[in-house]
């Protein structure tokens, strides 16, 4: 199993991501966002960063690159699994393949803090996170607020595709732990085989960094993907 990683001009988190999964001996490959190439990788991660300078609108221009056009289609033709995270997550709402959008902060600041979160719904996608648990990651952004029309935003529910909600470190939902304006404090939602989230797991790998939560998670989407792909053959 390889992992790509695509860098996109403006990204800073493309050599963490790619030495967090080497760091799991899992191995990887540096996608480039104009490259279409994705015959020899088993999934993709779109890593934090500011790509493009976030001009226009944070993702809205990586939206539009080939290597986007790639994974829309190989998501398409052979549901290539696809994690984004922080900058990824906005990307996969802008190119149109997560539901929703990712707003300015409500408070207008860049807001860069741990965080306790919730995994609000078992999924598949991340086989050994139990409903209810609760990670401690850090956050980096300034356009992290989700936002869905109500009905989008009950649909994502009701379909159990929310899967990370900020709390406070009871696991408690309230708007003091809401770090961003998020509605329902949505912190990562998941279709079909595609997850995002806006904390950065590859920033908590070790106790040293302050939590090693983030092995956690990236482990626990690896078993996913293993697991897919041990039914599939």
């Amino acid at each position: 199993m390889r992992v790509g990683v695509v860098t996109f001009p403006g990204s800073n988190c493309d050599c963490d991501t790619l030495e967090a999964f080497e760091f799991l001996d899992v191995p990887t490959k540096h996608l480039w966002y104009a490259d279409t190439d994705l015959t020899d990788v088993d999934a993709v991660v779109l890593p934090g960063g500011f790509s493009y300078g976030d001009y226009l609108r944070s993702g809205a221009l990586a939206a539009k690159a080939p290597m986007m056009t790639a994974i829309r289609d190989a998501i398409q033709g052979r549901d290539l699994p696809v994690l984004g995270i922080c900058n990824g997550f906005q990307i996969l709402t802008e190119a149109g393949l997560l539901p929703g959008a990712l707003r300015a902060n409500r408070h207008g600041q860049f807001r860069c803090a741990w965080q306790t979160l919730r995994v609000t719904n078992e999924s598949p996608l991340f086989l050994g996170l139990s409903e209810g648990e609760l990670l401690r990651l850090p956050i980096a952004h300034a356009e992290g607020s989700y936002y869905a029309p109500a009905g989008t935003l009950a649909d994502l529910f009701m379909s159990r595709e929310v899967w990370l909600q900020y709390v406070d470190d009871r696991g408690d939902l309230n708007t003091l732990t809401n770090p961003n304006g998020s509605l329902a404090n949505i912190a990562g939602i998941t279709r079909g085989n595609v997850a995002a989230l806006m904390p950065h797991p590859e920033r908590a790998l070790e106790k040293a960094f302050g939590s090693e939560d983030g092995r956690r998670l990236l482990m626990a989407w690896l078993r996913g993907l293993q697991e897919r792909s041990a039914h599939a053959s």
